[in-house]
């Protein structure tokens, strides 16, 4: 069930080019960063934000192919929904305005396309964005494993807001807002049907209430990153590529389910490695630390909130074991687990 390693140089797409790891990261420099020539592109973070009049807007846009369509704990719907808001948020913005474009296959029912755009009704409604706009194509039967959906969003990025992995130094303190690896294996247990004792729930949600929060409590906040693809391990390793640092993780200190530890352990998973879809991870000034997890542990997405590491002098993200020793976390060339997102 896991896939081997993708061979590198391939001149055809893999899978392991949509992973978030090594292989997605060679695509962007070899291929779009070629020749899609911007500053503000250049800087990959999740969001472009940018300065319209007096206005700084957040503008990002995302793809969503995860099966199956529906899941415990959400649906490609409002995964949909949350992941672009989540985008924003990981930026300081607020959220405001979607759009959804849906790539249909022939022979979907009408009932699954109506379940989808109810979901996602409901998750716009309750984060206080709206849908204005979109986009429906239809392709031949067996070329469009049911329904893929794109979303947009735009929002606004309040006065003073900066978050940039270019602020990061060493001595600063990372946070994750609580138990990692959730969605992963909530995916991977319905998509194989494989029962585990304790049922595993996605923590697909919005996050841009919980970044708010966070930003008030501690404006020393540096940069904020959700650990989708790739999870915990891709999300920190850009981040210490990006700023010139190295990440030093405490293995104990990192919240893991013991349903999600245990069915990892089973089936030859990192826990670091297993994607998130409503957690989100933040680099705070150490001065700052206690105030950002108290503020993350004050919301209601956040009370699992852990400080799990810190920056130190080097390169690269290394975890400090349990058992005292130390282990490099690299990003992966492809993906433990493909198409959850």
């Amino acid at each position: 069930m896991v896939c081997p390693v993708p061979l590198r140089g391939s001149e055809r797409v893999l899978l392991g080019h949509g992973s978030g790891g090594r292989l997605s990261g060679e695509l962007l420099r070899d291929v779009f960063l070629k020749v899609f020539r911007s500053p503000v592109l250049e800087r990959l973070d999740d969001q472009a934000v940018l300065e319209i009049g007096s206005e700084r807007i957040a503008f990002t846009t995302d793809s969503f192919v995860v099966q199956p369509l529906f899941f415990r704990g959400g649906d490609i719907g409002s995964l949909a929904v949350h992941g672009t808001i989540n985008d924003l948020a990981m930026g300081g913005a607020v959220p405001l305005f979607l759009s959804a474009a849906f790539i249909l296959e022939e022979g979907l029912p009408m009932e699954t396309l109506a379940r989808v755009a109810e979901s996602m009704a409901r998750a716009a409604e309750a984060a206080g964005v709206e849908i204005v706009t979109g986009d429906t194509k239809v392709v031949e039967r067996g070329k469009g494993d049911g329904l893929f959906i794109t979303t947009t969003g735009i929002g606004r990025v309040p006065a003073g807001v900066e978050l940039s992995a270019s602020k990061v130094r060493v001595g600063d303190v990372v946070l994750v807002s609580g138990y990692v690896g959730d969605h992963g294996v909530a995916i991977l247990s319905e998509r194989e049907n494989i029962g585990f004792e304790t049922s595993v729930a996605s923590d697909s949600a919005a996050l841009h209430g919980l970044a708010q929060a966070v930003l008030r409590a501690a404006p020393g906040v540096r940069v904020m990153r959700d650990p989708t693809r790739g999870g915990v391990s891709s999300a920190t390793n850009e981040l210490a590529e990006k700023a010139g640092v190295g990440i030093e993780l405490e293995e104990s200190a990192i919240p893991v389910r013991e349903s999600v530890r245990a069915a990892c352990e089973l089936l030859g998973f990192d826990p670091l490695y297993v994607a998130n879809e409503g957690k989100l991870i933040a680099v705070v000034a150490a001065e700052e630390a206690s105030a950002a997890l108290a503020a993350m542990r004050g919301h209601e997405l956040g009370r699992d909130a852990a400080r799990i590491g810190v920056v130190v002098e080097g390169r690269g993200v290394r975890v400090r074991t349990a058992f005292g020793g130390r282990r490099m976390v690299e990003m992966l060339d492809g993906d433990q687990l493909p198409r959850i997102c």
